[in-house]
């Protein structure tokens, strides 16, 4: 009988993607992959260091994996991995804790499942991690996240990012395009592209050998794939080329995820960003110029230090002002190792999540304002397979979130329909063309 392995993966969409690679080696060594609660012989809980929330995380969830299946053998990867091998070492239970350098061999270093007394750690410096190793999520939901780059030039003053995976390095335009149509063949219809630093894609062996602009171009010819979504790019990086190319693409979607983290040209100095909020303001009025109905998310940072309360305010008014859908708002927490923890101007946590809360609020009455500016309009559908109080969901190319009553005839149907209404949760209500756009 098979071993069982489950895994439990905390963070972005790149660790998504991978914790879907390394299982599949699992697969290919012997394991089945169960469920978390199904009494597993190994645990694999991939980590993020984003936020200091993640770390607690870690730690509860071994506590848990524990009373579900006290003899499994736990073994922690990811960029808390990276950066506190030490600290989850002391962590009761777990076994064995892999390093960026090490995590897509970890079918070889478990060699015995026999818990070990004291956490047994492989963790080289990170700048060995200077492989790009490919990866893809599937099988869990109607879109799948393709790995094409990893790691981080960019030394922004309040990311462990680069610590934890390393400098930047990238998959090959040829194989990105050969991975694109092994998940077309399996019946996905659309990909989310991720990456650390995405636009910066193009770098292998340390020289930039060509441009995230040539992959998108390569991509929108894969056939198959009905939508491909690009997650996040920095505002410097996202060149008009690219703009103009998904404003009458056959696969990319109108749909920009960019991350702005202050409104003040004082924070973004202080921060160490490769833009000042002028050109963030550019980037979206062109793409507004050309894609009237794209959505556009922002990720925000408050309680920087040194962010008084006069700079807050220049976030949320250039925020207020800009023609963007939704914001993603992180609150500043302090990261061992960055510059940004030993500059002053603290910001007391009670006025951090002050100015959460704010942005929050902001957030929810642009998505709002964005749902119905598309009211009455035409969107195409990619339903998911969840269902919830009798209703499923899905999203427009433009990602508006819709609701319908459950059918599963719509799961992985890319359906047109007219937008007509916002419902109490805040999703839309859809009334259904006569048209499929695609089988």
């Amino acid at each position: 009988m098979n071993k069982k392995v489950a895994f439990y993966t905390l963070g972005c969409k790149l660790n998504y993607s991978e914790t879907s690679s390394i299982g599949r080696l699992f697969n290919q060594a012997g394991f089945d992959t169960v469920e978390f609660t199904n009494t597993p012989d190994v645990y694999v809980i991939n980590t993020c260091s984003v936020t200091e929330n993640a770390d607690k995380k870690c730690k509860k969830i071994v506590k848990e994996a524990l009373k579900i299946s006290p003899q499994a053998y736990i073994t922690i990867v990811g960029c808390y991995a990276q950066l506190k091998p030490k600290e989850i070492a002391e962590i009761p239970g777990v076994d064995m804790v892999l390093g960026a350098a090490e995590k897509f061999q970890i079918v070889d270093y478990i060699t015995d499942l026999t818990k070990n007394p004291k956490a047994v750690v492989y963790n080289q410096p990170v700048s060995e991690a200077n492989e790009f190793v490919p990866s893809y999520s599937f099988g869990d939901r109607t879109r799948t996240f393709l790995k094409v780059q990893d790691g981080c030039d960019y030394s922004c003053t309040f990311c462990t990012i680069p610590l934890a995976r390393g400098a930047s390095r990238s998959n090959t335009i040829e194989h990105a395009v050969e991975q694109a149509k092994e998940i077309a063949e399996s019946g996905v219809k659309e990909i989310v592209l991720t990456g650390v630093n995405l636009g910066d894609f193009g770098i292998r062996n340390g020289k930039r050998e060509d441009r995230f602009f040539d992959l998108v171009q390569a991509l929108d010819e894969v056939e198959g794939i009905e939508r491909i979504r690009i997650s996040s790019i920095e505002p410097n990086l996202l060149s008009d080329d690219i703009i103009e190319f998904v404003s009458h693409s056959k696969r990319f979607v109108p749909h920009f995820h960019i991350p702005l983290q202050s409104g003040s040209n004082k924070i973004l100095g202080l921060m160490r960003r490769r833009y000042r909020r002028e050109l963030y303001a550019e980037r979206v009025n062109k793409i507004k110029q050309l894609m009237p109905d794209c959505c556009i998310g922002v990720d925000v940072i408050v309680g920087f230090p040194g962010e008084t309360r006069e700079d807050f305010l220049d976030t949320y008014n250039f925020l207020n002002e800009l023609n963007v859908s939704y914001l993603h708002v992180f609150t500043y927490s302090e990261r061992e190792n960055t510059p940004a923890a030993e500059m002053g101007g603290t910001v007391p946590g009670s006025t951090r999540a002050d100015r959460s809360k704010m942005l929050h609020i902001l957030s929810d009455k642009k998505r709002r304002a964005f749902y119905e500016s598309q009211l009455n309009k035409t969107g195409h559908v990619l339903f998911e397979g969840d269902v919830k109080d009798g209703y499923m969901h899905g999203f427009t190319h433009n990602y508006v979130k819709v609701r319908t009553k459950y059918d599963p005839v719509l799961v992985n149907e890319i359906k047109t329909v007219c937008l007509t209404a916002i419902s109490p949760d805040g999703d839309v209500e859809i009334t259904e063309s006569d048209e499929i756009l695609v089988h």
